[in-house]
C-alpha cells in the first residue's frame, strides 16, 4: 500500500448527510488519513465541499474514481443503499480496502459474498456501525462487562422520531432496490447493538407497519429477539413517536440502567463541530439512572467516541489489526432483519435455524 507522508489517500463516494456530516469530518480529523477525492455531481454539494474540505477534489462519478485505483489507499462508500454492493465489489476487485456505510447490503447473502471477496483478496472490508461508539451503548457495555447489573434478562432499545410527514428521497422509495424504510435504516443499528451485547439470536418476532398517510415504506417497527443465552431484546424504531420512550432500558437481577435522549455526537457533527477536547461528553442533564427503585442514582456515562471507528481503520490498514467492524457482523444483523420481515409478513416467530438451513 502506498503510504505518502501526508496520509493515506481516501476517496469518499457521496456527500449527502452520511458523507458530509459523518464520514468526511471524521476522516479529516483522523491522524494518518487524508480526504483526497469526493464523488458528488451536485453543484451545491461541490460548493459545500469546497468550503468544508478545500484540499479535496470533486469527482463526477464513482466510475471515474475507480478508473485509477492506484491513486487511492481507501474507498469509503456513503452513497444510497442500492449502490453499496456494486461499488464495494468494484473497489475490492480493483484492490482497494473499503468502508461501507450501513447497511452493507440488501441481503445477508450479498453481504456474505462481499466478505468472502475481501478475505480472498486480503483486503479490509468494514461497515460504519457508528452507534457502537454512542455514549449510552459504550456505557451499557461497560456496566455489563463489570457485572454491575448482574445477569441481564431483558434489553430494551429505541430509535424513535417525530416525522409525521413522509419525506422525499430514496429512503422513502417503495423500490426494493433502494433498501428504504425504517427497519433497515434504524434497525441496522439496533439489531447490531443487541447482537454485540448478547450474542446470536435464535428467534425473531417482528411487527412492521406503514403508519403515515402517503408513506410508501415501513415507518414503524418492533423487533423482539431471543438470544442463544436466554436474554430477550426488544427493539423499537419509528418515525411517528410524539413522545419518546427511554433510549435504553437494561434489566438485570442485581440492578437496572435507564437512559433517555440521543448521543450528542450526531448533532455536534451536523452543526459543524469537530472532534477535540471534551468530544462526546454527555451533559449531566442527560445522564442515565443506575440502580433499583429504592436506590437509583445518576450514572456518568462514558463519552461517545465516533473517532474510534476511523482510528480502527487506520490500525487495520497500517498495523494489521482487526477491522473495527467485522463484515460478518453485518451478515448476522441482515439475517435477523430478513427474519423480521418474514415474521411480520407471516405473523409468526421465526427460528433462525430455519433461515440458516432453508
Amino acid at each position: 500500500m502506498n503510504t505518502p507522508s501526508t496520509g493515506l489517500r481516501v476517496g469518499l463516494v457521496g456527500y449527502g448527510l452520511a458523507g458530509a456530516a459523518f464520514h468526511a469530518p471524521l476522516i479529516a480529523t483522523t491522524p494518518g488519513l487524508r480526504l483526497q477525492s469526493v464523488v458528488t455531481a451536485s453543484p451545491e454539494r461541490r460548493e459545500q465541499l469546497r468550503r468544508e474540505h478545500s484540499q479535496a477534489r470533486a469527482v463526477d462519478t464513482a466510475e471515474q474514481l475507480l478508473a485509477d485505483p492506484d491513486a487511492l489507499d481507501l474507498l469509503v462508500i456513503a452513497s444510497p443503499n442500492r449502490t453499496h454492493v456494486p461499488l464495494a465489489r468494484a473497489a475490492l476487485e480493483a484492490g482497494l480496502p473499503v468502508v461501507v456505510d450501513k447497511p452493507l447490503a440488501a441481503t445477508a447473502a450479498e453481504a456474505a459474498s462481499l466478505a468472502d471477496l475481501a478475505r480472498e483478496r486480503g483486503l479490509l472490508l468494514t461497515v460504519f456501525q457508528n452507534r457502537r461508539w454512542d455514549a449510552d451503548f459504550r456505557t451499557v457495555r461497560q456496566l455489563i462487562d463489570r457485572g454491575e447489573l448482574g445477569a441481564v434478562h431483558r434489553y430494551e432499545s429505541r430509535f424513535e422520531r417525530w416525522r409525521p410527514q413522509p419525506g422525499a428521497g430514496w429512503r422513502e422509495s417503495a423500490d426494493p432496490a433502494e433498501v428504504g424504510g425504517i427497519l433497515y435504516d434504524l434497525g441496522s443499528h439496533l439489531v447490531d447493538q443487541a447482537l454485540q451485547l448478547f450474542g446470536p439470536a435464535v428467534r425473531v418476532h417482528a411487527e412492521v407497519d406503514v403508519r403515515r398517510p402517503g408513506a410508501l415504506v415501513d415507518d414503524d417497527a418492533f423487533v423482539a429477539l431471543t438470544h442463544a443465552n436466554g436474554v430477550r431484546s426488544h427493539l423499537w424504531m419509528s418515525a411517528l413517536t410524539g413522545q419518546l420512550g427511554p433510549r435504553l432500558r437494561v434489566l438485570g437481577d442485581r440492578s437496572a440502567y435507564v437512559s433517555h435522549g440521543l448521543d450528542p455526537q450526531e448533532d455536534a457533527l451536523r452543526a459543524g463541530r469537530r472532534p477535540g477536547p471534551g468530544w462526546g461528553e454527555v451533559p449531566e442533564s442527560g445522564w442515565g439512572l443506575l440502580g433499583t427503585l429504592d436506590e437509583a442514582r445518576p450514572h456518568r456515562p462514558l463519552p461517545g467516541d465516533y473517532p474510534a471507528f476511523y482510528a480502527g481503520v487506520m490500525a487495520a490498514l497500517r498495523d494489521g489489526a482487526p477491522a473495527p467492524v467485522d463484515p460478518r457482523d453485518a451478515v448476522a444483523a441482515l439475517t435477523v432483519l430478513e427474519a423480521a420481515v418474514r415474521s411480520a409478513a407471516e405473523g409468526r416467530t421465526v427460528a433462525l435455524a430455519e433461515e440458516v438451513h432453508a
